[in-house]
């Protein structure tokens, strides 16, 4: 076996504060269209447990949205430095 047990080595990455909280602002966007759609429909119909489902969904949909946004961003130039140190599979070294 020429491959050693051992990982390679890297330099550990500390996220800045804004990378730390981004996720946490997502979520909280997300939170923030589901209260108003919420709102919108408790002030339309003043059913509570319609408001309250309507709250649950609209969180739902704007979480999945959100991601699928975030997800057809272009990567960064950090990403796409890492990107190339992967190694192929037809390579001997793959990981």
């Amino acid at each position: 076996m020429s491959q050693s047990s051992e990982p390679a080595k890297h330099d550990s990455v500390t996220p800045s504060r804004r990378d730390r909280l981004r996720p946490l602002e997502l979520v909280g966007f997300a939170a923030v269209l589901g209260v108003f759609a919420g709102l919108v429909v408790l002030m339309a119909t003043r059913d509570w447990v319609l408001a309250l489902i309507f709250l649950g969904v609209g969180f739902i949909v704007s979480v999945v949205i959100v991601a699928l946004v975030g997800l057809g961003g272009r990567p960064s130039a950090e990403d796409l430095e890492a990107r190339k140190d992967l190694r192929r599979p037809d390579g001997k070294n793959w990981h």
